[in-house]
């Protein structure tokens, strides 16, 4: 193998395990993160460590820590992404597909600043990845690379190869008329502390038509808030409710900001729908994808747990459920992104 991949349970723990994976693997680098979930052979399953090995024969890979997220500065890094990116492309000419996967810390706060930061430095080099989780704790998310497990921080991988790869990002949310305006906000804490001049959590609720006495993660599944950007809309998921009543966000928010309450559309049918347009480019041998956290309570809420589950598995989709999802330079969230492998003479893992 020439890298290894794990989406490692919170029952785990993490530490202890990825140092004694780490010593099977000396020659090999072994990147990690815990989940909010796993997505194994047979859709979702919770409790497990999925491990995802990448041939030699068909991929090359570098991975690069990123430590200290809130103290980066900037150059730095883009001159450490960009080197390595130069140098796996010119002295692998025989595996002219790349991508990027990001692991990263989901309660680092910093998934839309690096994002934005290290997109230039990939260049033509498509970015997908995955915010570590705690299932539903929200108490420690970590990372590692090659044994060392690191919280605010990040691994970003980068990858060649001589098979087919297509990144992609798929959604099932239509934004409606209601709309909102952030009036308080703490960007940095992503806390939303008004709405419309009221209080946020409360006026939420009433435009959601919601008890504001009984907002759960139930109701931010089902009734997430997007933000136009260019020509697209991406959400800004809500994470819960906190003591003094105001929202807490999966990702940036700020005051100025417009949201657009968005509706579901049918999660079954569209994933359904978005995996088969993958899956008509030619004979997959994997997908591995990151799955938003809400995508996983929405088909709970929904009873569609097993429906997505068979989809998941009929496609051959592998990874795990996060608190946030990246692609390219954005951090989004109620969202699937990963990427597509399809086959060349042999299976890709």
């Amino acid at each position: 193998m020439s890298l290894v991949i794990l989406f490692v349970s919170p029952d785990t723990d993490f530490a202890a395990f990825v140092s004694r994976f780490r010593a099977h693997f000396l020659d090999t680098d072994v990147v990690a993160c815990t989940t909010a979930g796993e997505i194994g052979a047979g859709g979702y399953v919770e409790g497990e460590v999925i491990a995802i090995g990448f041939p030699a024969d068909h991929f090359v890979s570098t991975s690069i820590l990123i430590e200290g997220l809130t103290d980066q500065t900037s150059q730095g890094v883009i001159d450490r992404i960009a080197l390595a990116r130069v140098a796996l492309q010119e002295q692998h000419e025989d595996k002219p597909q790349g991508f990027a996967f990001l692991a990263i810390d989901g309660l680092s706060l910093r998934e839309d600043t690096l994002t934005s930061l290290i997109a230039p430095a990939l260049r033509d080099m498509p970015l997908f990845g995955g915010s570590a989780g705690d299932g539903l704790n929200f108490g420690r998310t970590q990372v590692s690379l090659n044994g060392e497990a690191r919280q605010d921080a990040a691994v970003l991988t980068l990858i060649q190869t001589d098979l087919q790869a297509q990144v992609f990002s798929i959604d099932h949310l239509v934004p409606t008329e209601r709309q909102m305006v952030v009036t308080g906000a703490d960007p940095d804490r992503r806390i939303v502390k008004s709405i419309n001049a009221e209080p946020a959590a409360r006026e939420y609720a009433r435009i959601v038509g919601k008890d504001p006495d009984q907002l759960d993660r139930f109701t931010f599944a089902s009734h997430p808030v997007v933000v136009r950007i260019g020509d697209s809309h991406h959400v800004r998921a809500i994470q819960q409710v906190n003591a003094d009543g105001e929202l807490v966000f999966f990702s940036a928010v700020d005051e100025g900001m417009v949201l657009t309450v968005a509706e579901p559309r049918n999660l079954v049918e569209h994933l359904e729908e978005q995996l088969n347009l993958i899956a008509g480019a030619g004979p997959l041998t994997d997908i591995l994808g990151c799955d938003c956290i809400l995508r996983r309570i929405q088909a709970e809420q929904n009873q569609a747990t097993r429906d997505l589950s068979d989809i998941l598995a009929r496609h051959k989709v592998i990874g795990f459920s996060t608190y946030g999802e990246q692609i390219g330079p954005l951090h989004v969230n109620h969202t699937m992104t990963g990427v597509a492998l399809y086959a060349k003479d042999t299976e890709a893992s």
